[in-house]
């Protein structure tokens, strides 16, 4: 199963290698954007651009409201798995 993860693009790092730097959950983390450049689109049209994150590449362009809706499910997944350890830690 591959699992993406929203980030937002801030900066373009290195055109010749196409990296940027991606902030995700306000972690910020050098990312391949090579699947997003192209088609009619400049390093420099990515930036503020919402991207998917899989294992250091952003995988696809997603809308913002896509992006914050995700990243709250996620969060509120988080936060049900932190309740759910507590209660085996209680149980025990």
């Amino acid at each position: 199963m591959c699992v993406g993860i929203p980030g937002q693009i801030v900066d373009v790092v290195d055109t010749a290698t196409d990296t940027a730097t991606v902030e995700i959950g306000g972690i910020r983390r050098a990312v391949n954007i090579s699947c997003v450049v192209g088609e009619g689109r400049s390093h420099a049209d990515c930036v503020g651009e919402w991207v998917l994150v899989h294992v250091g590449f952003a995988m696809s362009r997603i809308d913002e409201n896509e992006a914050i809706k995700t990243l709250q499910l996620l969060q509120e997944l988080g936060e049900m798995q932190e309740e759910m350890d507590a209660m085996q830690a209680a149980e025990t």
